[in-house]
């Protein structure tokens, strides 16, 4: 089929999707994009707020709050800080910290000045940390105190050339309010920073590079999406619309998701600000502390996984009357699936429905389809097996086959995407950009289908990716880190069901000739050199299934785990 034919199929079937989708769009979701402000530079709608709402709290930390007159003030003077390192725009500048107000502040400064924000996952070990420093070209960095020993330990070996900390209660300025999970911090930089003579506005290009967001893949280690400040802003005034929000209205979010994952930061940074509102941040998730700060700021929306909901519901201190300003609640059904009866026990609890929030990658930014408006009769949560609803306005979903041609509508295929927020390209791999996307629309290797409606379900991920309490774990790196064990010859990594964790990494593994080595060591070894949630179940074999082409075959290592998995279920009878 020539690119013109194909090009023609892809936007017949599009126009009939667009058929059913307008048929049944909520009236409460605008068709077109809508943004508070003309600018498409996250940086000028922080300016805009900090002008037009300058006491409004910005970001809620534990009692301690941050307006925008004061989160404008702090990202200049972070920004100065960067100019006194001698960052220019382009430079990339590494966030290394787990959720608080200066991951916050950092990111704002860093594209205030033009300069390209990496988010580090601070779960990371020394091989990951390594990696991304040296992949992204991090030359200035922001590390949280206790893990400066880490960055020391590879820094050597990365063209950091600056490195500041900050402690998690460095933004505490009295005893707070609520417990909060960490403790008390030593000396670091945060307050030098803070003295730094504030950066001058300067004019930002939106679609300059902003921001290196690492996502994995199906070959080696984590690939650096490419993202500008554009994307950002369309993802969250989008986001906002598909929730059912005006743009620019204040919403009050509390977010414990991770703001070095996209998801986090399109919850927990993106969609409070481009509105105006508040971000009631969590360093991580505790039920208790969430009811007092429901409570205490008037949240009025939350997304979280399905069990926290669950864990709200039977905490102690449940009281409905903590809940009465919150307007929208969703949940991702990672570990529990949302269902017709937990959705009943929190409507019962609460008054509200619990609906299930988007499908989204880091590719596109995520938040690439709403829910909103199919929850009558619990349509939603009958589909199968996970419903992802209409795409948000501007975005385009197609469902296609193997070789990139339209299936008919209810049919199974990949999802391809094609939205404003699309990555420019995975930084220093442009081959596997043009791979990834083609004639504008992206391949996402996932499968789903459409409802009558063109409604998205998804179906399942690339059958090899693994989830482990909602975080993506890929194969491929997890098997390039054990490869890096001298006594690893080959490794192969799939997906096991955990009844906890949802999944867990489960590895096969051929050593080298020598003496025998017990899988314990091996995990030992995977415990210290990849992030906690990476960390696989080891199963040593004397060979690997293999290909006459030298590939391992995955599918006979399903076959492999499912054995494993029923031999473990007949020893607990």
């Amino acid at each position: 089929m020539t690119a013109e034919l194909a090009t023609a199929a892809l936007d017949a079937a599009l126009a009939q999707v667009r058929a059913c989708q307008q048929a049944a769009w909520p009236h409460q979701v605008p068709r077109t994009p809508q943004y508070p402000i003309e600018s498409m530079a996250l940086v000028d709608y922080l300016r805009h707020w900090a002008s037009e709402r300058p006491e409004t709290v910005a970001i809620g930390f534990y009692g301690r709050d941050i307006s925008y007159a004061e989160y404008d003030e702090l990202s200049d003077r972070f920004a100065g800080w960067l100019l006194a390192e001698g960052v220019v725009a382009g430079d990339r500048v590494g966030v290394f910290l787990s959720n608080c107000p200066q991951f916050l502040i950092a990111m704002l400064g860093i594209l205030k000045v033009g300069a390209v924000h990496v988010p580090i996952n601070p779960l990371f070990r020394a091989h990951e940390l390594r990696h991304e420093l040296v992949d992204a070209g991090v030359s200035v960095l922001l590390a949280q105190d206790d893990l400066a020993a880490l960055v020391e330990e590879v820094r050597g070996q990365t063209p950091v050339r600056s490195v500041a900390v900050t402690g998690l209660g460095d933004m505490l300025t009295e005893e707070p309010p609520v417990p909060v999970p960490f403790g008390t911090s030593g000396d670091t930089d945060w307050q030098r920073i803070l003295e730094s003579p504030r950066a001058p506005a300067q004019p930002i290009d939106p679609d300059a590079l902003a921001a290196l967001n690492y996502t994995g893949g199906t070959t080696g280690m984590p690939k650096g999406c490419e993202h500008t400040q554009r994307h950002m802003v369309y993802t969250a005034a989008t986001a906002t619309l598909g929730n059912g929000y005006q743009v620019g209205e204040p919403m009050v979010a509390l977010n414990f998701l991770p703001v070095f994952w996209i998801a986090g930061e399109d919850f927990g940074i993106l969609l409070p600000l481009v509105n105006g509102g508040t971000v009631v941040l969590m360093n991580r998730w505790e039920a208790g502390t969430a009811l007092a700060l429901l409570g205490r700021y008037r949240v009025t929306t939350v997304v979280a996984m399905v069990d926290n909901y669950l864990e709200l519901l039977n905490h102690p201190a449940f009281d409905p009357k903590d809940l009465t300003a919150l307007e929208n609640s969703t949940g991702v059904s990672f570990v529990v699936k949302l269902s017709p009866d937990i959705r009943e026990q929190w409507r019962a609890a609460t008054g509200l429905v619990l609906r299930e929030t988007s499908y989204g990658m880091t590719e596109t930014h995520t938040a690439d389809t709403f829910t909103l408006g199919f929850q009558h009769g619990d349509y939603d949560l009958h589909q199968d097996p996970v419903y992802c609803g209409l795409p948000v306005p501007g975005t385009d979903i197609l469902i296609v086959d193997e070789a990139g041609a339209p299936v008919p509508m209810g049919q199974e295929g990949q999802i391809i995407v094609r939205s404003p927020s699309i990555l420019t390209g995975y930084h220093g791999n442009p081959e596997a950009g043009a791979a990834t996307v083609r004639e504008g629309w992206l391949q996402t290797g996932d499968l789903g289908k459409f409802d009558q409606h063109g409604a998205l379900q998804y179906l399942a991920r690339n059958k090899e990716m693994i989830k482990v309490n909602g975080m993506s774990v890929f194969p491929a790196e997890v098997e390039s880190l054990l490869m890096l064990h001298p006594r690893v010859r080959a490794a192969g990594v799939v997906p096991k069901p955990d009844a906890r964790r949802g999944q867990v990494p489960l590895a096969f593994v051929q050593l080298t000739p020598g003496d025998a080595f017990a899988p314990a060591e091996l995990r030992a070894w995977a415990a210290a050199n990849m992030a906690t949630y990476k960390v696989p179940e080891i199963t040593v074999v004397d060979a690997l299934p293999m290909t006459a082409t030298g590939k391992i075959r995955k599918g006979e290592l399903f076959t492999m785990t499912e054995r494993i998995v029923a031999a473990e279920s007949e020893a607990t009878l």
